[in-house]
């Protein structure tokens, strides 16, 4: 294909997870660097690179999806599959007709060099991939950062070590892998000195940062963050229960500048289905961590992820998870429907529960969450409220307090400003919300 790199457009479709995200902002500068010239992914453009996810069959057929958009839209583009549906499914991509590479996660650090390798008819090898729990080092990119409105998204984790029955990303991004502590501090001090007031650290299971390294875990690691001089807040991606442990807890209740938020995930509030999904701790455990929180910092925002229609999940297991999920005093529940995943162990079990069962219980655990997340918000209503502006819509600055309360504020202050805002109204959606600078 021989092709003048200058000059080049390139387009990104990211799917999935703040992982995803951010490695493809960090593609695209690696490739605007290199004097290529970033489009959108409805253009017209020489190269799409599609950051693919796999974590349900949907995912998969969307990653597809948007694969063969990008060839449509030019028939002669070079188009790049990544990500975790690359990762873990390489030889049914490099069916399709419309792929030119696919890029694994185990090479995605490469993936500027394989493409211009490619368009410069270097090679003519498609796949590149290798085993991913050969994959014993953390690998970045050198002071990337996806930005989400004026908050930028550090990824400080990479793996999962946990393997439940139902999930295909330990197969997908390896076993754990973490970022130095002094990489990690000295990365956030720059982000600091540059003006940010908030944090968000991600990982694929961020409270297993450090299990492959012996310079301390996730508690080590915000010790040493939060000794960060004009540091705001750090917001902390979801993380398991089972790492949460006492002194953990004590610290992330305490500490003034770790936001009071938090993204537990139960995935399903009945003993035995637990089991069969391989969490590795009980209803009544969670419960007590979320208790134990919640007592102590009371405005926190509990955040959560829930299947329904895991095959073991039959109707009483899913009535004892309704029962249990109302009491929880959760913020804010985010819903998934169960999709059989090839490599699992939980195929063992088939896919028993009929498709529009699972559709009524995830209907069912929605209107919940919805429920959940209005009341929530309501607790805070006239009250004055911390928040940070992150962007500006339609005239106004959109804010976020510590514990995930999103609000409209007609204010002329600039984005990255904190502010003391009184929370007037709330509506039905999560940011339609308002506020009235105090």
């Amino acid at each position: 294909m021989k092709l003048e790199n200058k000059g080049l457009k390139v387009a990104f479709a990211t799917l999935g997870c703040r992982m995803n995200q951010f490695e493809t902002s960090a593609l695209q500068e690696q490739f605007q660097v290199k004097g290529y010239s970033i489009t959108d992914f409805e253009d017209v453009a020489d190269i799409y690179v599609i950051n693919t996810c796999t974590v349900t069959n949907d995912a998969d057929r969307t990653s597809r999806k948007t694969i063969r958009q990008a060839k449509r839209r030019n028939p002669n583009a070079v188009v790049v599959a990544t990500g975790c549906y690359a990762q873990v499914s390489p030889e049914e991509l490099a069916k399709m007709e419309e792929i030119d590479l696919v890029i694994g996660n185990s090479h995605k650090t490469a993936v500027f060099e394989i493409v211009e390798n490619y368009i410069n008819e270097k090679f003519e090898n498609k796949v590149f991939i290798e085993n991913i729990f050969r994959e014993n080092q953390f690998k970045t990119f050198q002071i990337s950062t996806f930005f989400e409105g004026a908050r930028p998204i550090i990824k400080v984790q990479e793996g999962c070590n946990s393997f439940c029955s139902f999930c295909i990303i330990p197969f997908a991004r390896g076993k754990v892998r973490s970022a130095k502590i002094d990489e990690i501090v000295n990365q956030v001090k720059i982000l600091v000195d540059k003006g940010f007031k908030e944090i968000v650290l991600t990982g694929t299971q961020l409270s297993q940062y450090g299990y492959d390294h012996k310079q301390g875990t996730l508690y080590d690691l915000l010790k040493n963050l939060v000794k960060i001089e004009n540091l705001y807040r750090i917001r902390l991606s979801s993380m398991g229960i089972n790492e949460l442990d006492d002194k953990l807890i004590d610290f992330l209740t305490s500490e003034e500048k770790v936001a009071p938020h938090f993204h537990l995930s139960i995935q399903s509030a009945d003993d035995k289905v637990l089991r069969d999904m391989k969490r590795n701790y009980t209803v009544k455990e969670y419960i007590e961590k979320v208790d134990k929180i919640l007592s102590k910092r009371p405005e926190t925002a509990i955040g959560t992820d829930i299947i329904t229609g895991f095959p073991t999940e039959d109707k009483t297991a899913f009535l004892n998870t309704v029962k249990t999920i109302n009491d929880i005093p959760f913020a804010y529940i985010h819903v998934f429907t169960y999709s059989q995943r090839d490599g699992t162990t939980a195929v063992k079990f088939g896919d028993k529960v009929h498709p529009e069962e699972k559709k009524e219980r995830t209907k069912i655990l929605r209107e919940i969450s919805y429920q959940k997340n209005y009341e929530f918000r309501k607790r805070f209503i006239n009250k004055d409220l911390e928040f940070l502006i992150i962007s500006e819509k339609d005239g106004y600055k959109i804010a976020v307090t510590g514990n995930y309360i999103y609000a409209k504020i007609k204010t002329e202050k600039p984005v990255n400003t904190i502010i003391t805002a009184n929370l007037t109204e709330i509506g039905k959606e999560r940011e339609d919300n308002t506020a009235v600078e105090v």
